[in-house]
């Protein structure tokens, strides 16, 4: 029998890499009104699996193995409701599923390859109605096409889960009612439902480099399906807007920095320690290049600057070589775009090193009453950092205790810790 550790680990990474993709397929056969049927038939399949290759090991492809599995529990399904009115089969495209003669050749034609990319597309869009609410658009998309838990939603908008689960309910209660198919958008809408896309790939993305598990920090899964997704958005023409691009280019200039991030021990390592012979030269390059495609129309994204930002810290050859002045610059453009207390954080912490400490509390003060970040562990860490280089070591120790105990990050909380344990010795040796 094969190592069970293995076999759970093989069907973890196959939920993150296929059940959205399969969710979607069988949102299209069953309709956007039968959400829950459709994620019930892929936890079923992924069970199957989890039981099966326990006793039998692993088959030659287990992605392919997993997609028949679906695609026969599906078809029981159909036989099952053939007569009820579950499932909507005065749909033309769905008529053929009522026939024993031509169920089978049918269902086959949903689990076609670009049928399945199609598909997961068209109900990413779908997920973006506009009647829904952005929080509400992202949410559902991250948890059930993404793959995402309920904590791992709640931390990309720093909230709570019961605040999640909320939001998915009324979701779902909306593709219920209404029954919205799953479709590219036309023309007129495709630039604002493809930027609430954008949004949840980018919140993909930054679920990966700096995850919520606890034992693993940096998940290149995550990091890989938001690339992958992003390059399924400009492989389409009508998709393929100057914001794609400049995502695109974003992540990769992240993605480049992933390898220098963690030490031998696993430890975190910031951005002034990291080894930059570590990070990506190819990653770096696609970066530029993609920042070059995204320079067409006339439109200026928060990606475009967010890239640009992430270009300098690639392009200099040491930490001191930072062109913080320039990085300023692009933060208080962001800022001129739309308020974000996080990108003012942010724009505090440049200050810091610009101008020193008294200029970056200054600077943070002006968002010490915001909400959003009272249960943000990097605005604590922040404020710890700042006192920490005025020697106020009391309050110093004092935030990053608050920051510890906001994080579910060990890297993060061992980070925190070895920073209180160097103040406390130097506040013993006094």
């Amino acid at each position: 029998m094969e190592n069970y550790n293995n076999i759970e680990a093989t069907v973890n990474h196959l939920f993150r890499k296929e059940s959205g993709k399969m969710v979607a397929v069988l949102i299209k056969i069953f309709g956007t009104e039968n959400i829950e049927l459709a994620e019930d038939v892929v936890q079923d399949a992924l069970l199957k699996a989890l039981e099966t290759w326990k006793y039998r090991g692993l088959p030659d492809n287990p992605s392919a193995w997993l997609y028949r599995t679906a695609k026969n529990r599906a078809i029981d399904v159909i036989r099952r409701n053939k007569h009820s009115r579950v499932i909507d089969f005065s749909d033309p495209q769905r008529q053929l599923l009522t026939s024993n003669y031509t169920l089978g050749a049918t269902m086959d034609t949903y689990w076609q390859e670009d049928s399945i990319k199609d598909d997961f597309l068209a109900m990413m869009f779908a997920c973006c109605h506009p009647n829904i609410s952005p929080e509400n658009q992202i949410t559902f998309i991250l948890k059930s096409l993404c793959g995402f838990s309920t904590k791992e939603v709640a931390k990309a908008f720093l909230t709570g889960e019961d605040t999640v689960s909320k939001r998915l309910y009324r979701t779902k209660e909306y593709f219920r009612k209404h029954k919205i198919k799953p479709q590219i958008p036309k023309p007129d809408q495709i630039v604002l439902r493809t930027n609430t896309v954008l949004s949840a790939i980018y919140l993909m993305f930054n679920e990966g480099y700096n995850s919520t598990h606890s034992n693993d920090l940096i998940r290149k899964d995550l990091i890989g399906q938001a690339m992958l997704l992003c390059r399924s958005l400009f492989s389409e023409e009508r998709t393929a807007l100057p914001q794609v691009y400049a995502l695109m280019a974003l992540m990769c200039f992240h993605a480049a920095r992933v390898d220098s991030r963690l030490g031998s021990n696993g430890e975190l390592i910031l951005l002034d320690k990291q080894d930059r012979k570590l990070w990506d030269p190819s990653l770096i390059d696609s970066g530029k290049l993609y920042m070059n495609k995204a320079s067409f129309g006339n439109q200026l994204s928060t990606y475009h600057l967010e890239a640009a930002i992430a270009y300098e810290h690639c392009s200099a050859r040491q930490y001191e070589n930072t062109n913080w002045k320039k990085i300023l610059e692009y933060y208080d453009i962001l800022l001129k775009l739309a308020f974000d207390p996080v990108v003012f954080l942010n724009r505090a912490l440049v200050i810091l090193e610009l101008y020193g400490p008294l200029e970056a509390l200054e600077a943070i003060d002006h968002i010490k009453n915001e909400k959003q970040l009272q249960g943000y562990y990097l605005y604590h860490a922040s404020l710890g950092e700042i006192n920490k280089r005025l020697q106020q070591l009391d309050k110093a120790i004092a935030h990053f205790e608050n920051a510890i105990a906001l994080t579910g990050s060990k890297q993060e909380k061992q980070l925190l810790e070895g920073k209180i344990q160097e103040m406390m010795k130097s506040i013993q040796s006094k």
